[in-house]
């Protein structure tokens, strides 16, 4: 039998909700389908918001056969199966989902089919692919992100979902509720809706798909940028030390079970925020992941708490942000410069520092244009102090 979700696969891109970016008149994939000339791609995003629905819908659309494998289940033989099918039949697509799962020996095995036009390449991840995608078969690929759906964008879908389900009495404030709770994953709304039909005699009410599902409902806003949001605000409340503001944050992402984006951003913050005033942190922040990793929920909030709290009491200093942005800015500008003879590669007039005494001898190392610039410009916190003492004294200087 059937799941629910499965009934609603799209036959084409005109079934899919959301992803306006990407779909409707003059959007980049509606356009490829309409001139009938697909080019090998990766979709990523969170779980749930459209990434296979959309492949199908490709698949479907173009009328070019294909063949949908997952990295981790499908074995290597029906890799090797589908690679020879498309030998065969000249046009074909191949989708792969959970590509970041495939080694690297794996990724490249696919580079010369995706290189000579064998095959179509559809890949399908959650992750970001420029850091878990091999470079050669992600240059060979155009990188599509998804957007999490919006809840009106399911409650679509729930009303279409609901057209299967014979006898089905579902409010449409039932239906916002269910979507509401999804968090923005479209398959785990329709599940609970299937679920939800079966097991309350076919009417539903808020009060039974709360004793289905007692999920609360936070991530959501007017603007249903809810999540992202919780995210800014997990960033921001450490970004000025309130360490409460932190915690609550933090639990909202826990209750979400979303690790990866708490790890994300805790990272992002360590280095965005904290940096060079008290970069202690850092080693103390990895070994807080890993053992977030290796322990799971619900013990996994007991290290990311123990961290957030240290983060939110930290010193703070964005120097390090605000060096390379300014350096980045002279480039787009223009203001490059060659780099001094004296540094390229083997060149005997280069100075070597360790020769000297404390490790350092004046030269110049910055092009000619830019040798007086100062990017770095240290905060006023204890450790710049130290590394700006401890810098002069190694010139010379008092």
């Amino acid at each position: 039998m059937k799941v629910l979700a499965d009934l609603l696969r799209p036959n084409s891109l005109d079934d899919i909700v959301g992803q306006e970016h990407l779909i409707g008149k003059d959007k980049v994939l509606t356009n490829l389908v309409k001139n009938k000339h697909l080019f090998s791609m990766i979709f990523y995003g969170k779980p749930g918001i459209g990434k296979t629905s959309i492949a199908y819908a490709l698949s479907k659309e173009s009328g070019i056969r294909s063949k949908f494998l997952n990295a981790t289940s499908s074995k290597k033989e029906d890799f090797e199966a589908a690679l020879e099918e498309a030998k065969f039949y000249g046009d074909y697509i191949l989708v792969i989902d959970e590509i970041h799962r495939m080694n690297k020996d794996k990724q490249d095995i696919l580079l010369p089919y995706i290189e000579n036009g064998t095959i179509i390449l559809i890949g399908l991840t959650t992750s970001n692919p420029y850091h878990k995608i091999n470079p050669a078969l992600r240059s060979r690929c155009q990188i599509f992100e998804l957007h999490e759906l919006k809840v009106e964008d399911i409650v679509k879908v729930l009303k279409k979902a609901c057209e299967y389900l014979e006898g089905i009495d579902a409010p449409l404030d039932v239906l916002t509720y269910i979507a509401s709770l999804s968090g923005g994953d479209v398959r785990w709304a329709i599940n609970t809706l299937e679920v939800a039909y079966y097991s309350c005699d076919h009417h539903l009410t808020m009060e039974k798909i709360k004793s289905i599902n007692a999920k609360p409902v936070f991530f959501h806003d007017k603007n249903e940028d809810g999540y992202y949001d919780v995210l800014s605000a997990l960033q921001k409340s450490i970004r000025g030390s309130d360490v409460d503001a932190t915690i609550h944050y933090l639990a909202r992402l826990i209750e979400a079970e979303d690790l990866d984006s708490i790890y994300r951003r805790l990272s992002v913050i360590f280095y965005e925020d904290i940096g060079l005033a008290n970069p202690g942190i850092g080693p103390r922040l990895l070994a807080a992941i890993n053992a977030s990793e290796r322990v799971g929920l619900p013990e996994a909030r007991i290290p990311l708490s123990y961290i957030a709290i240290e983060m939110a009491l930290s010193p703070k200093s964005n120097s390090a942000i605000l060096a390379i942005d300014e350096a980045l800015n002279d480039l787009h500008k223009g203001n490059t410069g060659n780099v001094p003879i004296h540094l390229k590669n083997g060149n005997p007039a280069y100075l070597y520092p360790h020769n000297y005494k404390n490790d350092w001898v004046k030269q110049e190392y910055l092009p000619e244009n830019l040798k007086n610039i100062k990017y770095y410009k240290a905060k006023d916190n204890l450790v710049e102090k130290n590394l700006n003492k401890v810098y002069k004294e190694m010139k010379g200087e008092k």
